[in-house]
């Protein structure tokens, strides 16, 4: 599911609810760059964690 994460989407951490919604900033060699809302900028390795599409929020 990570691989379908592109600039501009918003996801959630399935793990951090405190950090709270996150736009993807980039998604390159499934390292994605989130800046959330209230974590800031963190990179995630998509190969340990799968992030939580956010649709029409």
């Amino acid at each position: 599911m990570n691989s379908l994460l592109e600039p501009g989407m918003l996801v959630r951490h399935p793990d951090r609810d405190d950090w709270g919604l996150g736009q993807v900033q980039s998604n390159i060699g499934g390292r994605i760059t989130v800046n959330f809302e209230h974590a800031g900028k963190v990179v995630i390795d998509g190969a340990h964690i799968t992030l939580i599409p956010i649709f029409g929020e």
